[in-house]
């Protein structure tokens, strides 16, 4: 059962972008990050509001249509789990699909899953 928790936590948090409190509601305040466009381990939800506020300064462009996770694989031991997916954000112009590999690792406490650590890395 903690399998689908997992899967569904993944797709509800980002049927919540946009709604940052929403989003972040799945985030653990002191999860750790490695995004493809940021130097350094980013650590809490500081950080990521800085990642996040550079992105949006610097974009081009509409921003995509939809941003869905795809290909989701979950494992879970206990109260940590484990999901891997493909990330695909697509566009309403001509632009192509942008996709990113995710692995996020979950820990469950009494909210129900968080993440506590997120890696993405843009894929060609």
């Amino acid at each position: 059962m903690s399998i689908d928790e997992l899967s569904t936590t993944i797709s509800d948090m980002y049927r919540s972008l946009g709604d940052r409190p929403a989003f972040d509601a799945h985030l653990h305040p002191d999860l750790t990050i490695w995004e493809s466009d940021a130097d350094d381990l980013l650590t809490g939800l500081a950080a990521l509001d800085d990642l996040r506020d550079s992105r949006a300064a610097a974009a081009t462009g509409p921003a995509p249509v939809s941003v869905a996770p795809e290909q989701l694989g979950a494992e879970s031991w206990g109260d940590t789990g484990l999901v891997r997916y493909v990330l695909r954000a697509r566009f309403g112009d001509d632009r192509p699909d942008v996709c990113f590999r995710v692995t996020d690792v979950l820990r469950r406490d009494d909210t129900g899953w968080r993440i506590v650590h997120h890696h993405a890395e843009a894929m060609r």
